[in-house]
């Protein structure tokens, strides 16, 4: 009841707010990517939240304020969590999220963000999962100093708490999907030069605890390297992503053993569309140190579509086909299970099941939009896995099932269908529905009850 009460609340504060008004900036999933700057000399229509989101603290308006948040409810029903292997919550759960953040500019070379996040949730069976509650905590702090190289190019250094996300979210994501959200502590560069924009970065991931203020510095794991994003003119209508990634875990878990594993990742990904059609391709290889032994590791994804923009509701028909190893022999030294690091928590559904090791899968999908406001998407997953010897994953790398005495391959198939309804620029509503039944290996390894998972969302920002 209280969350429905927070929910309407908001939508409420909301709901004046003219949506046929001049464009702005859309709101950005990361909110440090928002400048409201540009309310200095913005003439359109006032917006309510305009008081708060720009204040200027000098005449000349370079040193400034600016204040904004979040609410998210939501509703979850998973029927046979994890096949059946999970404790059944009984009525669901409830998960909020509420975000307030504040961002400082002083002159053109300082900048401070920092931002609150308190996660709550209720209902599930086996208590809060680490994702699913964070009773308050810091979830951005971080200082940008920011210098000029010549009237295009710059270098920003960013040290502090932060979150990332790289490409499409296949190895480095915020995993916006759970309720609570991930960030690290550390250090990046920042530098925009010719066509490019590099980062380059040495951070931990931050250790969830759901108290309030007691989160540390993960001291287990670490991630470095560099990643550039650009649009050579070689490549028309595409952007090239190139990176480096650098990996430590003291407590690497795969079927094999657990060990210290230090991985190193190269990859590229290429993007972009053009007459209809959209693109995006990649290829990474990663090779390191599993305890005494080698890593040599990979994976390939593809997500290719093509969109009817003069057809009715404007259908998007595409195609996912996705593979990443695994190993070939967990009683040898060798590793040959790829590691996808920080992926995004609802890889192949918003119910989160599946996880991007030793794998291969097929992912059609047909998108609609009904109108402005109004999206309609539906998706079918086919799910393997590749090497016989080794289990399938979860998203956050957890052994959903070892191996066994299976030489089947196939894991399971899902379906999916959402519907997403965003009638104001700051407030938004999902549905989603989940069915994912399970295949041979699952039903030859334990536990084999289909599950059936339910979303319910409503989302406010200012």
């Amino acid at each position: 009841m209280r969350q429905s009460v927070i929910t309407a609340a908001a939508i409420l504060l909301a709901w004046p707010i003219d949506a046929a008004a001049e464009p702005r900036p859309e709101l950005e999933k990361f909110r440090f990517h928002e400048d409201y700057r540009f309310l200095r000399t913005f003439s359109g229509a006032p917006d309510p939240f305009d008081p708060i989101k720009y204040v200027p603290l000098d005449d000349s308006g370079s040193s400034s304020l600016s204040f904004g948040g979040s609410v998210r409810e939501r509703y979850e029903y998973t029927g046979n969590p994890l096949f059946g292997d999970d404790p059944q919550d009984k009525d669901g759960v409830w998960l909020q999220r509420i975000n307030l953040h504040g961002d400082l500019y002083i002159g053109r070379n300082l900048r401070f963000f920092g931002e609150f996040s308190s996660a709550l949730s209720e209902g599930r069976a086996g208590g809060p999962s680490p994702v699913d509650e964070n009773e308050l905590d810091v979830q951005n702090a971080f200082a940008d100093f920011s210098f000029p190289v010549d009237r295009v190019n710059s270098f920003t250094l960013r040290a502090g708490r932060q979150e990332l996300q790289f490409g499409t979210g296949r190895l480095v994501d915020v995993r916006e999907g759970a309720n609570v959200r991930r960030t690290f502590d550390g250090v990046r560069g920042l530098v925009e030069v010719a066509n490019w924009d590099l980062d380059l970065l040495a951070v931990r991931p931050r250790r969830d605890e759901n108290g309030i203020f007691d989160d540390r510095t993960n001291r287990d794991e670490v991630l470095w390297g560099v990643y550039a994003a650009g649009e050579p003119q070689l490549l028309a209508a595409s952007g090239l992503d190139l990176y480096y990634l650098g990996f430590r875990d003291d407590r690497g878990s795969f079927v094999q053993a657990v060990e210290d594993e230090t991985r190193h990742s190269i990859g590229a990904r290429l993007s972009g569309n053009g007459q209809g059609w959209d693109w995006n391709l990649e290829a990474a290889y990663q090779f390191g140190t599993f305890g005494d032994g080698d890593i040599a590791a990979w994976t390939v994804a593809s997500d290719t579509g093509f969109k009817f923009d003069e057809t009715l509701f404007q259908p998007r028909i595409g195609l996912r086909a996705n593979i990443a190893s695994g190993d070939e022999d967990p009683a040898d030294d060798e590793l040959q299970t790829f590691n996808p690091l920080y992926p995004r928590g609802n890889y192949f559904s918003q119910a989160a099941v599946l996880g991007p090791r030793n794998f291969f899968n097929l992912n059609p999908h047909l998108n609609f939009q009904i109108t402005e406001e109004f999206a309609l998407n539906t998706d079918a997953n086919f799910y393997w896995r590749l090497e016989k010897k080794d289990g399938v994953y979860s998203p956050s790398g957890q052994i959903i099932r070892g191996p066994g005495q299976s030489d089947a391959r196939y894991v399971a198939t899902g379906f999916s269908v959402e519907a997403i309804w965003a009638p104001l620029r700051n407030v938004d509503f999902t549905a989603i529905y989940t069915h994912l039944a399970p295949g041979a290996f699952i039903e030859e390894t334990g536990a084999s009850e289909s599950v059936d998972f339910i979303e319910l969302t409503a989302r406010f920002r200012f």
